[in-house]
């Protein structure tokens, strides 16, 4: 089936639909032969427990992105409010990476870990899928490392926000 280019005001809507759905905030890391790459997403979602198993999507297979797709393993960390400046600063190409100040360092295996976090999965891609300008991903996790007991980031109408627990659970 042949697909049509979609319509403007439908890429509008769709955009302005996901922009007030709330998302929790990862770093996506790994560490390739050139040096480690990283890339906040917010598209992270469980697909399996049996076996353990995540998907999220990046905007093109070129740069970190393309990096990341090619790493023999990833890391996915779970982010806190404290958080939100390294999140902002691995949101777009150029910003500042793997500094000394923004907590990282390595586990005994070498993979990335970042102080803080609020867990860190280690997996390995299974699968990919082209969609549009996208790559859809997914992974199977090898390894669940629980964190630090803290309130999740999130991002909503392009902004990083701290989760609100306060308000009465439903």
């Amino acid at each position: 089936m042949a697909h049509s280019d979609p319509a403007p005001e439908l890429v509008e809507r769709f955009k302005h639909a996901f922009r007030d759905h709330p998302l929790a905030v990862t770093l996506i890391t790994a560490t390739t032969p050139e040096g480690p790459v990283g890339l906040t997403a917010s598209s992270v979602s469980s697909v399996a427990v049996d076996p353990p198993a995540v998907s999220f999507s990046v905007t093109r297979a070129t740069g970190t992105a393309g990096a990341l797709l090619r790493a023999d393993n990833l890391q996915i960390h779970f982010l806190a409010p404290e958080h939100v400046e390294t999140a902002r600063q691995f949101s777009f190409t150029g910003g500042e990476r793997f500094t000394d100040g923004q907590g990282w360092s390595r586990d005994a295996d070498g993979a990335l870990q970042l102080a803080g976090s609020r867990g860190r999965l280690t997996g390995t891609i299974r699968d990919t899928l082209s969609v549009g300008g996208s790559v859809l991903v997914v992974a199977q996790i090898d390894a669940v490392e629980p964190g630090a007991a803290a309130q999740p980031l999130i991002y909503s109408d392009r902004a990083f926000h701290a989760f609100d627990a306060g308000h009465a659970a439903l």
